[in-house]
């Protein structure tokens, strides 16, 4: 903003049409992006929701100053009397934002200051108290700003350097407020410096506004590198905890009555987090075979560590010998004193190849499906609630005689939608259509690319696992 006596020629007035049109499509913007704040809801806990609301309320405070700059591009100049030397570029506050800039001119040969209304009301000081001299001025400013301004001070009346700079004031009722202030020295005949002129303008809403831009983003980061942090986590314990299988396994290693058993993780379609979803089969001391599915309520770090938890401790009972409905009655007591609570539904089955009989038992999860010779059925249900839904629970045990080539198909819940058209088969009902072909597959693991190939591209709300166990000669 150069002073008066260095301007090369008049400023040219705007055409007033022209600035009032843009004063109306400012305000017209304005209301806009206010419709926008006022219908942005923000909790506490939504970083994306208060950094929109943040970017909202500082596009509002831009548009404010851009109106107040075209309101004073249309007021023009102020008259300047003869013994004022104020810069051209120095206009009045327009009279809608009559608090937010104001102009001051300190003159050094005569120590007279003058000070508009309008910096008056910035500083909250009376009229009657008078202006601040400059070198007063400091003592309303932050003591860590003081040594600034008396630096630009300094730099502007000795070496002629412009002033363009930001303090902070504390004013006499004690609100702190963020001047933005822009001034240069007026020179006399001889060329030194004869008065100092200076426009400050409140940025304090303005520079609030884009503090609080800052700190949303940032606080916005943050959650996402905590979400994908703690996805890998998640993901690194789940590939560390479940089975590494890749293909068939045999349970156990005998031919007589042994398994073919292969499974399959399927992430979820619509969530970036893993879940508490498991599944395990493994040779017992005795010559048993377990198989196992469950699922933990919850998804990341929390449902995976759960599950890691839950799955060893079925390990190691099914391991210890405890029968399928007793071992689910101790992973409920296990879920129920856990520090993280949650609800699991599990499956364990508990299979004899010298008898080929399946013992198994469930907490509130789908039964396993038996297919044979080219059919199948869900096995009825033996008595059996959600882990952790309530203290003491008791769960029953079912037996099913199994004969060469069944099949057996184990899932979780969230191998299908929870939304599904009325024109198509539930989850079951779409398994069990599968059953000319899971009987016709030369393997667990060819069964086990059918379902994937069936559920596989399903929108699921959940991860699912799916396994597969066939009885052989």
């Amino acid at each position: 903003m150069p002073s008066h006596l260095f301007a090369d020629r008049p400023a040219q007035p705007p055409e007033p049409g022209s600035v009032d049109a843009l004063i109306s499509q400012t305000r017209r913007l304005r209301g806009d992006v206010d419709a926008v704040r006022r219908d942005t809801v923000v909790d506490d806990d939504d970083a994306q929701g208060r950094w929109q609301r943040a970017l909202c309320d500082l596009a509002v405070h831009h548009l404010d100053d851009l109106r107040e700059h075209l309101g004073q591009l249309k007021e023009g100049l102020p008259p300047v009397p003869e013994a004022a030397v104020f810069p051209q570029a120095a206009p009045e506050a327009a009279p809608e934002a009559q608090t937010r800039v104001g102009s001051a001119e300190w003159n050094l040969l005569t120590d007279e200051v003058s000070w508009s209304d309008e910096l008056f009301q910035i500083f909250g000081r009376s009229p009657e108290a008078g202006a601040l001299p400059l070198d007063e001025l400091g003592s309303t400013l932050f003591s860590e700003d003081q040594p600034l301004l008396t630096a630009w001070v300094t730099a502007c009346l000795v070496d002629g350097r412009p002033i363009d700079g930001e303090f902070r004031i504390v004013r006499a009722d004690g609100r702190v407020r963020t001047l933005h202030m822009r001034g240069e020295p007026v020179l006399d005949s001889d060329g030194c410096a004869a008065s100092m002129w200076a426009v400050l303008r409140d940025v304090s809403e303005l520079r609030r506004s884009q503090r609080a831009v800052r700190e949303s983003r940032d606080s916005l980061q943050r959650q996402r590198e905590i979400a994908q942090t703690e996805h890998r986590l998640a993901v690194e314990l789940q590939e560390a905890v479940l089975p590494p299988w890749r293909g068939s396994l045999r349970f156990p290693h005998s031919d007589a009555g042994s398994l073919d058993v292969a499974a399959h993780y399927l992430p979820s379609a619509t969530s970036a987090l893993i879940g508490g979803d498991w599944y395990d089969a493994l040779e017992l001391p005795d010559g048993s075979s377990m198989l196992t599915v469950g699922d933990l309520t919850g998804h990341g770090v929390t449902a995976t560590s759960g599950m890691a938890m839950m799955l060893g401790a079925l390990r190691g009972m099914a391991m210890a010998g405890i029968a399928p409905g007793p071992l689910m009655g101790w992973l409920n007591q296990l879920l129920e004193t856990s520090v993280q609570p949650a609800l699991g539904s599990a499956v364990c089955c508990s299979y004899d190849p010298a008898r080929r009989v399946l013992t198994w038992a469930q907490a509130g999860h789908p039964a396993p499906l038996l297919f044979r010779r080219g059919s199948g059925r869900a096995l009825a249900p033996p008595e059996g609630i959600l882990l952790g839904a309530t203290s003491g629970a008791s769960y029953g045990q079912a037996e099913e005689r199994l004969e060469v080539g069944d099949l057996l198909v184990l899932h979780t819940d969230g191998l299908t939608p929870r939304s599904i058209e009325f024109s198509r088969a539930d989850g079951t009902e779409r398994l069990l259509a599968l059953a000319p072909r899971l009987s016709a597959a030369r393997s667990a693991q060819d069964c086990v690319r059918l379902v994937v190939e069936e559920f596989g591209e399903a929108e699921r709300e959940d991860d699912a696992c799916v396994l597969v166990a066939r009885v052989g000669g």
